[in-house]
């Protein structure tokens, strides 16, 4: 029985240091998107977080590659235009705009929205819990919106990161319906691919015409191989050996560590706006999955 304990006890302990560096390398990602944005432009920045992304996971979509048929990949490709292009994207346009902790904060939305999008789109039962947290979190973005950094409002970047955050809700909810039973890194790999060529077009129109500073090219290396690539894999480990509900949990901590980097090492301020809105969103996400598990 004390084995039996130590053993658990020692898994537990495993599970929160993964879980706790997975938001680490994940609220690092709007650091990186902040520092890389202005240099490359939203759209090239996302191109290279998009390929090194893919290519980092590459191996599984070639370990998988016959549980991958020719008529999957326009369904892959829509798939990762919604959860994958879009979204980067419009995080990465804020990030241009707004301090790195309030695309960070507006990312914990997409909890929220996956289960708006459920509802309204799937059948899905939202229930008054869920529906209550809904308008919580909402009014946690009206506050963020509202508020001002250094004098300047933030209200555009905070409805991009909104916009972003459905724009995941409703790409979790596709995967979840269209490509269950697949290998996860390799279903991320094989969107993340599609999501990047969908976007090269855009992306070489808009290539910087100056060249780009080394701190913006090792942000964005930064931004795809670690918080796409090895972030991805992270998750869907952790997915397989504690499930998705507790894996899930991480995303209470991605908007902290975003804050957090963005603080300690940009020199960012905290606003009482985005502490006010942080604890509202946070909490109604709390609430939300509270409801979900009973």
């Amino acid at each position: 029985m004390q084995r039996a304990v130590r053993r658990d006890a020692g898994t537990d302990g495993r599970t929160l240091v993964e879980l706790c560096l997975l938001g680490a390398i994940w609220g690092a990602s709007f650091l990186f998107m902040r520092v890389a944005a202005n240099d490359f432009g939203a759209v090239p920045l996302v191109e290279v977080r998009l390929a090194l992304g893919s290519l980092v996971l590459l191996p599984f979509l070639w370990h998988h590659r016959g549980a991958f048929p020719l008529q999957l990949w326009p369904k892959l490709a829509l798939i990762g235009a919604i959860n994958s292009a879009i979204p980067f994207v419009l995080f990465a346009w804020a990030a241009q705009r707004a301090p790195a902790g309030i695309g960070a904060i507006a990312n914990a939305m997409t909890v929220l929205f996956t289960a708006l999008v459920g509802a309204m789109f799937f059948g899905e039962r939202i229930g008054s819990r869920r529906g209550t947290a809904l308008l919580a979190g909402f009014a946690g973005v009206v506050v963020l919106a509202s508020g001002k950094v250094a004098g300047m409002s933030v209200g555009g970047a905070v409805l991009a990161g909104a916009s972003a955050s459905l724009f995941y809700g409703l790409g979790i909810n596709l995967v979840r319906r269209h490509l269950t039973g697949l290998p996860p890194a390799a279903v991320a790999s094989a969107t993340l691919g599609m999501a990047s060529l969908l976007l090269a077009p855009l992306a070489v129109a808009h290539w910087p015409t100056v060249p780009v500073p080394m701190a913006a090219w090792l942000s964005a290396a930064a931004l795809g191989v670690v918080c796409t690539g090895i972030a991805f894999v992270m998750y869907y480990r952790l997915i397989a050996r504690i499930g998705a509900s507790r894996a899930s949990t991480v995303t209470y901590l991605v908007p902290l560590f975003g804050v957090a980097w963005a603080w300690l090492l940009l020199d960012e301020p905290l606003t009482w706006s985005m502490a006010l809105a942080g604890a509202i969103i946070l909490g109604s996400v709390a609430a939300s999955q509270r409801g979900g598990a009973r």
